[in-house]
């Protein structure tokens, strides 16, 4: 295969220390580097750093740009600068990432660079997009559609979805489940042990059911502690309420940045729950199973694509303290379950998702993809609106959890920052 440039747009870039798409750049990037392409990633910069920042990390060139410090515009406005300078530093073949950046697809199109839009999840279900938001992600999703080369699903939900709703197809590129054996040596130094406590890694937003996890464990009568790691940079209301749900067993460790630390909570837990629900195939799951940890995940199509048999599954609080006291009842259904993940792991290989990653650049590259594409009109049948929470109306948001009475310590703990 000839060398070629590629670029990844619409991230904070790297190195990874926040979502899905971070952690998808960074994992493929240095393997596409590693096989001599050149690898073109745009990072936004980081308001107060007093470090410049790194021109190369892993193999990849680095391309650092401002972001507007506003919720509704960040995403955007860093993808229009980034646009604005691959247009003027050409490469063969571009990777937008998050449908919310499909206005500037045209652009792309019109200095004729072949892009490829990894769409993600049903961005616009999520609870913390008010009507304009909701419409916006709406509207860019059959804007991706129309404007893209190629468009990349990362579950086979997600696939499901644009074909259903859209007549669209896409090229399914998962992600990766690393296995790793971390030791355990690092939980002592706060406080916990192995196989003594439940996890939660998430970030604070409802469509996470951190509340959900909370309230459940809170009410129920597990034995061992629930770690509850993560925060949000938008979301100090439902911050608050994750917290005064909490009673005293619950320990917030809030963002844990150190890898090994991470996988070693990950690898030694009784079970990590796992309440996603409208992301596609999400990276701390994948991670949770590479470590080997048994699941309960929150039960909707794109947990049970890879949990499968190797784990429970809830909807409510009430499931929650059912399944915590069912884990702790049943030690041997466990070591099952955690034998089972990392079999399951073995599926989400980085080289393979790398190797995938690689032919379709090859394929923008060559420009072999299909001339016409589907118009971005959306089916008048109802497909593109996938059921949300239960009891709720098909294809309505995730709705925001009815506020709790604080508890009067509750504003004792502060959300840590995320990056």
């Amino acid at each position: 295969m000839a060398r070629l440039s590629i670029a990844m747009v619409g991230t904070r870039g790297v190195p990874a220390r926040y979502g899905g798409f971070e952690t998808a750049v960074e994992e493929v990037g240095r393997r596409l580097a590693d096989r001599g392409h050149r690898v073109v990633v745009y990072c936004r910069t980081t308001p107060g750093a007093q470090e410049p920042p790194p021109a190369e990390h892993l193999g990849m060139e680095l391309v650092h740009l401002p972001a507007a410090r506003r919720r509704s515009l960040e995403t955007l406005s860093h993808t229009a600068l980034s646009v604005g300078h691959l247009l003027a530093h050409r490469t063969d073949a571009a990777i937008v990432f998050n449908a919310a950046n499909a206005p500037l697809l045209p652009v792309l199109r019109a200095a004729r660079i072949p892009v490829a839009t990894h769409v993600d999840g049903l961005e616009w279900k999520r609870a913390k997009w008010g009507p304009a938001g909701r419409h916006y992600y709406r509207a860019a999703e059959s804007l991706a559609v129309r404007w893209s080369d190629v468009l990349i699903a990362d579950a086979q939900g997600i696939a499901d979805y644009y074909r259903d709703t859209f007549d669209a197809p896409t090229t399914l590129l998962t992600y990766g489940a690393p296995l790793v054996d971390p030791g355990s040596d690092l939980l002592a130094g706060i406080g916990l042990e192995p196989g003594g406590y439940h996890l939660v890694v998430a970030r604070f937003e409802p469509e996470n059911h951190v509340d959900v996890i909370v309230r459940g464990y809170s009410a129920g009568e597990a034995t061992k502690p629930l770690v509850v790691v993560g925060s949000a940079p938008y979301s100090d209301g439902y911050t608050r309420r994750v917290h005064a749900l909490a009673d005293e067993r619950v320990r917030f460790l809030g963002g844990v940045w150190d890898q090994r630390l991470l996988d070693q909570l990950y690898a030694n837990c009784a079970t990590y729950l796992h309440g996603h629900s409208v992301g596609g195939t999400n990276p701390s799951l994948l991670r949770a199973i590479g470590a080997g940890a048994a699941v309960t995940a929150f039960d909707v199509d794109f947990n049970r694509e890879v949990v499968r048999d190797a784990g429970r599954f809830f909807r409510t609080w009430q499931d929650v303290a059912h399944q915590l006291a069912a884990v702790e009842a049943d030690p041997d259904r466990v070591e099952r379950d955690r034998r089972r993940s990392r079999e399951l792991a073995r599926g989400y290989d980085w080289d393979q998702v790398a190797a995938g990653y690689e032919a379709l650049a090859e394929t923008l590259a060559a420009r072999r993809f299909p001339r016409t594409r589907p118009g971005g009109r959306r089916r008048p049948t109802g497909a593109d609106l996938p059921a949300g929470r239960a009891g709720a109306p098909a294809g309505d948001v995730v709705p925001l959890p009815t506020p709790a009475q604080p508890r009067p310590w509750a504003d004792e703990y502060l959300p840590a920052a995320q990056q």
